[in-house]
């Protein structure tokens, strides 16, 4: 019952031709290989960044800072203030709201 019959593709093919015509047949069949082969090659750039993205994570993690000179502060240690004063909280807005609000 589902086996696909010679006589099946060629009333399919009939089919195709009768709608579309023999001109734009090989134009259609040409702009679809085109379309497959961009998106196997944007596939392809995707996994690619990935790849790219999780070496250089793995390459920053193993980074240290470089210790001070001896007897020196280093010169990137945060200064401490004598009091620490509390972050203000801004009220979080949604855009979609700030914009029909304007």
């Amino acid at each position: 019952m589902g086996a696909l019959k010679p006589w099946h593709i060629a009333v399919l093919v009939v089919v195709l031709i009768l709608l579309f015509g023999a001109k734009r047949l090989p134009d259609a069949a040409r702009s679809l290989g085109r379309s497959l082969r961009i998106i196997k090659a944007e596939t392809k750039s995707l996994q690619d960044d990935d790849r790219d993205l999780a070496e250089k994570a793995d390459a920053q993690a193993g980074y240290q800072p470089l210790p001070p000179h001896a007897g020196q502060q280093a010169p990137y240690a945060p200064q401490q203030a004598p009091y620490q004063q509390a972050p203000v909280q801004q009220p979080v807005v949604d855009p979609v709201h700030r914009v029909r609000d304007n």
